[in-house]
């Protein structure tokens, strides 16, 4: 009887550790979108970018260094590839992305990039030849309508501005190339860990950054506030390093069907978030898109769920 009841409360503490792992990671990945607005105020959406990565590529060294055994030893013949997947799946992403939030809000561009599991489905149909139901074929269609309704209708003005308009496809775009760095890396899976494969990815992909430096640079961060540098600071350590590190290591205790509730969390903070920081007006048409968005992930997301790395 004992016995049971000590297996109990360590099932529960783990259960419990557990959770508190996946709210830090929702919380800092929640977060970044309203922190790259913030960043957006006195840097542009390059230099953004590569502060943010500046940062990230600084720490992950040691991470290679000091976790060696849950690391896959790189390849040489993959280093191209892990090259363009990063450069287009990391780099791309997080340009696109910053680009978009020049214009529309943190709490939009959550959602949109919130599609990259439903783009996932889409692209395997072309790249894998996978088969999809006609549940999942709802879903999608129910998530990209969502997309269109809050980048149509989703701003408080009844003119919508082009730029508003360019900055959604933008961030439309980032999660495409989210979705393009599953599918075109799961083959480079067989070889390296979830974990490992973003490491390299990120590392060689940021060299794809040094064309894009520029005197503008320079002249930005010298004169950055205290606002913009803990905004490049929590991008680079904790919405990209802890919550990569936060997601694989929740990879390696459940599968990513289990944990896929939690993501469906991220876009809901983002735009709470986003409310109380930019005061931002939250229309009915974006309610009524956030609910598509979120409903149609959750039909996708019902079967054969698919890792995300």
């Amino acid at each position: 009887m004992i016995k049971v009841k000590n297996n109990l409360i360590k099932l529960n503490f783990s259960s419990l550790k557990f959770f508190i792992m996946m709210l830090i990671m929702v919380i800092v990945w929640a977060f970044a979108f309203p922190f790259i607005k913030i960043g957006l105020e006195e840097l542009s959406f390059i230099n953004l970018t590569i502060m943010r990565f500046f940062i990230v590529c600084c720490v992950l060294p040691f991470i290679l260094l000091f976790q060696k055994k849950r690391i896959s030893k790189l390849q040489k013949k993959d280093i191209l590839p892990i090259f363009l997947l990063g450069f287009f799946g990391v780099i791309i992403y997080h340009l696109g992305l910053n680009y978009g939030e020049q214009y529309i809000s943190p709490a939009a561009a959550s959602l949109i990039i919130a599609t990259i599991p439903v783009q996932i489905v889409i692209l395997a149909i072309f790249f894998l030849r996978e088969k999809i139901s006609l549940i999942k074929g709802l879903g999608v269609i129910i998530a990209m309508a969502g997309v269109v309704v809050i980048s149509i209708w989703g701003k408080i003005e009844s003119t919508i501005k082009v730029e508003y308009i360019y900055g959604a496809i933008a961030v439309l775009i980032a999660a495409l190339m989210g979705a393009l760095y599953t599918i075109l890396g799961k083959k480079l899976l067989d070889r390296y860990t979830g974990l490992s494969l973003t490491i390299y990815a990120i590392l060689f992909g940021s060299i794809g950054l040094i064309p894009f430096l520029s005197h503008s640079l320079i002249e930005q961060v010298f004169v950055m506030s205290i606002n913009a540098w803990f905004s490049v600071l929590f991008l680079g350590l904790f919405s990209t390093i802890i919550g990569y590190i936060a997601w694989y290591v929740a990879l390696e205790k459940k599968t990513a069907s289990e944990i896929s509730i939690f993501l469906y969390a991220i876009p809901v903070f983002s735009t709470i978030f986003s409310y109380f920081i930019f005061n931002d007006e939250i229309t009915i048409m974006f309610v009524f898109g956030g609910v598509l968005v979120i409903a149609g992930l959750a039909i996708v997301n019902m079967k054969n769920n698919k890792k995300i790395d």
